[in-house]
This record gives C-alpha cells, structure tokens and sequence, in this order.
C-alpha cells in the first residue's frame, strides 16, 4: 500500500513537476479513480506526447529565485525527463528558438514582466506558459496586460498561473525562504527603514502563505506577543482569511473531509518565533554529519563544495575546488545526515564492504577479475553477462556515492582536525559548569585551533548560558584575550543587548536520556580507532591519498548527549502540552493565538512597522483560552525569523521522531515538524551579522 503522506520536498517537487508538464492535470484514469481531495495526496503527473505521440520538448527559463527552488530539489537529468532541453537565466543573453514552447518559472517583477515581453516581441520562443512564484499583484498583472497588448504578443501567450512556491526546499523536512544571510541583520538593525522592515514582513508571509497552500491545509497560528513574529503572524491570519473569503474557488477548498468538516487536529500548528528566542544554535559547534558540512565546508542548495589538494603528496601543488550534489536518491545521506560523525565513519567502511563483496560476487560468476574488465569482456557466458549487465549501473552509482562521501569525510576530518572542533563540542556539551577561568583559559590558549572565530563563538554561548555573574572587569578580561587571539570583537557590544532578552526565552535542558557510561565511551573509541587502518586502506584504493589515518587518529569519539534545544521545547509544549515540561509551557503560555477559519480567532488590520516601533500598535489575534493551549497537534511548521540552523532542524527531527515511537504503531501519534527559516546561515555568516549590529549600536 502506497504512503499516505507526502513530505514538504515530494508535495514541491509534484508542483514542479506539474508546471514542466505545462500545468497538464492528470486524467482521471491516471489517479486510479483516486481523488485528491480523498487523501489530501496532490496526484503525480506523467508526461504529455503531442499529436505524434512523441514528448513535448520544450525551454525553461527562470530568474535567480526561480533556478534555487528548482535546483535545490531537481537536477539537470530529471529536467530532461520532463522534455526540458535547455534551461537559462531571464537576465542572461539568449537566443531565439522559434516555436518551441517557453515555461518561464519567475517572480512576479516589473523587470521580468518586462523581460518576458520582449521576448516573445522578438519572437524568442512560443507558445510561452507563465508560472509566477507567488500571486502576482492586480497593478502588476493590468501593467503586464496593457504591455502585451502594444507589443501584440498576446497569440504567443498560452497560459498564466500563480504557482506559490517562492520558498526552497532542501530536505524532505527543510525550508528557507531564500532572503540572504543578512536578515537576522535587517530584521534587528535599527538602520532599517520602515519601509524595508514591511516589504521583509510581507516577503515573509507570502512565502508561509506559499508553504500553506503547498501543504495543502490552512494552520492554526501560535507566535510570542510583541516583535517581528506577531507582525507576520498577524499578516498572515489576514492574508488567509481574506483568501478563504474572497476566492471564488479557493486554495484550499478541496482539502475538507467527506462531511465537509475541517478538523482542527487534523490540520498543523504553524509556530513563528523570532531568532532570539535562542542564539546558541547559530552559533554552536555540532557532532552530526549535516550539521558538520554546513559548518566545515561550504555548502549551498544542497551542493557541498570541497577543497581538495592537487597533489595528497605533495601539498606545495596547491589545492583545487569539486562541488558534490546530494540527491534525494543518495542513499547514505538519507541514512546519515543527522548521525554523529563518528558512526557515519563506520557506515562508510560497512557500506565499502557490502560493495566491494556484491561487486566480487558479480565477477565471480562470470570469471572477470574486477568490474571494469567485465565491461571490457566479451567472452563471458551470455547468462553470467547479462546478470552482470543488469547489476552494473546500480553497482557503478553505489560506488560513486561512496567515493563522494569518502571525500567529504576526509575534508571534514581534515577541518575538525585543525580546529579541534571535537573538542569545541564536547565544552558546549556541558557549557554550563566552564567556570570564567577556565573559559579564559581556552581563549588564551594557542594550541586550540586554528580558526580563532571559534573561541569566540564558544564565549558567546558560554556568556549567553551562564548563570554566573559577569562584571564589566570580568568582560573587560575576556575581550582583551580575544583581542589577542585576533578576533573581531564587535559581535559582543550587540549580544551585550540582547543577552537579557535571550535568557529570559531561553528554556534550559537536561539531557533526555543518560549520557553515554565512561565504557560505552571507551568502547565506541576503540570501534572508531580499529576502522581507522581499513578506511585508511579504502581511501588508498579509491585513490584518497594516504593520510586518513593521521587525520583519524587524533578525532575523539563519544555520542552526543540527547537534550533538547529551547525551539524544540517550545515546540513541544504547544504541540504536546500532556507530555512537555513546566518550565516550556509557562514559556508559551502567552503565545497569541490565531485560527484562520475561525469567526472567533480574528486579528485586527495587521499594523505596519512604523506603528509596531512608535508603540501605537493594537494587540492581535486572542489570548488563546484553556482549552486551545492545551490542544495537542500531529503536525507542526517551525519558522525562526532571521536566520535558521541545521542543528535545529536536526533537533526538531530528532525529537518527532522519538517522542512517536511509544504509541504501539497508531497513526494519529506519528508526529512531523517542518522546519523553515528566513535562510539557513552558518556560524560565521551569522558572526558576521552580529558584528554590523555591534559596530550600530557602539
């Protein structure tokens, strides 16, 4: 029996899928007489042949916005798959293809509604079928109409939809709105006009509309009183209502059960919360595979770039770049992106096991020494070849997987190595009991590291956890042995600020589980130092050079402790306020609350942020009653204003799926988070942030 639930990234990717198939809607025939409306499920499309029963070919053309969302969930063979034979920027210089059709997948901007007039007035391509991201506005779409009609392209134009999906997915689960590694900047920064911080807001709630209308049911609304997260949620409420109201055919009319109920359990909970509910995860050093590449290397759109030297012998060669794709059919990733290093190790050296014995098993039967003599065989019995010939591209992909992740493995040793970033995790591990010497200490100590930002990040969090009293002499000292580090300071002047604010939302959290016993520890130890020769030797053989061991050998190895971070708290108390602790619920026991179907939960005109600074602003939404604090949800949308982390994520995930697992297999008890942010941003750029807010405000 097929899943009955589709995640953010497969509901997105149908969406695309269906706009590359020139918004075909599938035939009854196609569903198995299946309704979308019965499951909620949005149908997979197939796609359509012309007259001559061949596939329609066709150009895709996108704006910046446009190419993120595609290419963080598709890649250039499954275009291809949907007819796709080129695929180019709007603002790049291209050339005409007469009569074949054109997909533009853009924003709906007076620049692009220009660039796509000229287009077809030039005779580019046709016919043209117009997706725009988000709704395009009434001005926009007459400004659009009365530019056709001069320029007479009206015949080339085919179709225009709306399509809401101005957001980028990039874990089943993940999701960023694409806003630059600066918001946390220009949502804080006084410098803000009131101007900017309003279009900020509405890029914000046109993106959770987008994400809505993907998922296919309308959300209950929580946010805190007061900031950047009330605005949004207020906004939002409206933008809803008025849909429900106003469409003659709206967004969400076909998501009802068959009585024509909308169940409020059956629909999420969207929580938006501003990003200093807690600065620690931006900041924090993690353990996990995912959250190490997005630390260590550089990775964007689900493309990790590794720097990887010319020459392992001789290093004086320099270095060069490679750029590695994860896909969702990766499936070392899909098991490892959220395991601590450590095992995801084990897992290569397992996993080079299985291959190298699946692949000796094929060439056994045919009497070839190693698959790439079977490829070049020909004398092989014709019964052995053809099983063989069968296995080979499966076995090929494998081992491509495994050399790119053997590559990304042994960069991201050679960066924990030369930061001592294990080291770094473990202090955060217990950040509360480093007394002021100590944390002193470390930042003068030469030896920690050669990246000095991250005794400052490890400040950071140690001054924002603390419970223990820091005077103007003490912080004085601090910023001096930093300064002799060489490290920028002006981060401190802002998180000075916004210290009070953070500790008085940041929810503390002992570990769930006991942490592993001194033997366990050993254990694992020695289980990661006797894989060490063999990898070194599977590194050897895929031509990795000879120095994993050195790199290895020096990595400490222990499990994280299993505790949950202040957005899971909050998570969990209006998700499952049974089970969550006090100290969370009286967190969220002020959260607004706002429901979009209902008569009752209404907000007031959203304010805009000239009334929301001077203090004129009415409160929203209403103060939610008993009963609706402690309504329980299945299904959650995070969102953190200003930036999100990887460690969040993990976190959030981490949590559904444990606190699932104890309700003897019932649906209802399956809990899923989404996790979404303005954009994903790593430690330094979020450094970088703090520091443009601490040079405003000295």
């Amino acid at each position: 029996m097929a899943s009955t639930y589709q995640t953010l990234r497969d509901r997105q990717v149908a969406s695309i899928e269906r706009i590359l198939n020139l918004n075909h809607a599938p035939q009854e025939t196609e569903l198995h007489h299946e309704s979308p409306s019965s499951n909620g499920l949005i149908p997979k499309s197939t796609p359509i042949l012309d007259s001559d029963g061949e596939p329609i070919w066709k150009v895709l053309v996108f704006d910046g916005l446009g190419s993120d969302v595609i290419s963080s969930v598709l890649r250039v063979n499954d275009l291809r798959g949907w007819g796709i034979t080129m695929h180019l920027n709007i603002n790049a210089n291209r050339h005409p293809i007469p009569d074949v059709p054109v997909i533009y997948f853009v924003e709906p901007t007076a620049k692009n509604l220009e660039l796509i007039t000229k287009d077809l007035q030039a005779g580019l391509y046709s016919p043209a079928y117009i997706n725009f991201l988000t709704s395009i506005s009434r001005p926009l779409l007459e400004d659009f109409a009365s530019q056709t009609a001069q320029a007479g392209t009206s015949e080339s134009i085919s179709q225009v939809y709306d399509q809401y999906l101005n957001f980028i997915v990039s874990e089943p689960n993940l999701f960023s709105l694409g806003m630059g590694k600066d918001t946390y900047w220009a949502m804080s920064s006084a410098q803000i006009s009131d101007d900017e911080m309003d279009a900020n807001v509405d890029r914000i709630t046109s993106g959770l509309f987008s994400v809505a209308v993907t998922m296919g049911t309308i959300p209950i609304i929580r946010c805190p009183k007061g900031g950047a997260a009330e605005m949004i949620a207020a906004k939002l409420d409206r933008k809803l209502r008025d849909h429900i109201l106003n469409a003659k055919d709206n967004l969400f009319s076909a998501k009802p059960s068959a009585n024509g109920a909308v169940a409020t359990s059956s629909r999420p909970v969207l929580i938006i919360v501003d990003r200093n509910v807690d600065l620690v995860p931006m900041l924090s050093h993690s353990w996990t595979y995912q959250s190490l590449i997005h630390d260590v290397l550089s990775m964007r759109l689900n493309r990790i770039t590794v720097e990887m030297p010319v020459d392992e012998a001789d290093p004086s060669k320099g270095s060069t770049k490679k750029s590695y794709d994860l896909t969702q059919s990766d499936f070392f990733w899909n098991k490892n992106a959220s395991v601590p290093f450590p095992q995801v190790a084990e897992d290569i050296d397992a996993e080079l096991t299985r291959y190298k014995d699946d692949a000796a098993e094929v060439t056994k039967k045919t009497g070839a020494n190693s698959i790439e003599d079977l490829q070049n065989d020909t004398g092989a019995s014709a019964q052995h070849l053809k099983a063989a010939i069968t296995l080979l591209p499966e076995l090929r992909e494998r081992k491509a997987l495994l050399d790119m992740h053997m590559n990304i493995a042994t960069a991201l040793l050679k960066g924990i190595k030369d930061r001592q970033l294990d080291n770094f995790f473990q202090l955060e591990e217990d950040i509360k009991k480093q007394t002021k010497a100590q944390i002193l200490e470390l930042i003068n100590d030469s030896d920690k590291g050669k990246d000095a930002a991250d005794k400052l990040r490890l400040f950071i969090i140690w001054f924002l956890s603390t419970e223990q009293e820091v005077s103007r002499a003490d912080m004085e000292r601090f910023e001096e042995a930093l300064k002799k580090s060489d490290v920028d300071i002006a981060p401190l002047a802002y998180v000075r600020r916004v210290r009070e604010v953070t500790r008085m939302t940041m929810i503390t959290s002992a570990p769930t589980q006991p942490q592993p016993t001194q033997s366990t520890s050993a254990e694992l130890f020695r289980g990661f130092s006797s894989i060490s020769s063999r990898l070194t030797d599977r590194f050897k053989d895929a031509g990795l050079g000879a120095n994993f061991d050195n790199l290895i050998s020096g990595v400490k190895n222990f499990l994280p402790a299993n505790k949950d971070l202040t957005l899971t708290k909050i998570t969990e108390s209006l998700m499952d306020p049974q089970n969550a602790s006090t100290s969370a619920l009286q967190k969220t026991e002020g959260f607004l609350y706002f429901d979009p179907r209902s008569a009752n939960a209404r907000g007031t005109v959203p304010p805009t942020a000239k009334d929301a600074r001077s203090g004129t602003a009415q409160s929203r939404g209403i103060e939610a009653s008993f009963g609706q604090r402690r309504q329980g949800f299945s299904e959650a949308i995070v969102f953190t204003v200003g930036g999100g982390s990887m460690d969040e994520y993990g976190n959030l995930q981490e949590w559904a799926k444990r606190t699932s697992g104890g309700a003897s297999g019932a649906a209802v008890a399956r809990k899923r988070v989404v996790y979404g942010s303005t954009e994903l941003v790593d430690a330094g750029s979020f450094l970088g942030e703090l520091a443009k807010l601490g040079r405003e405000s000295t």
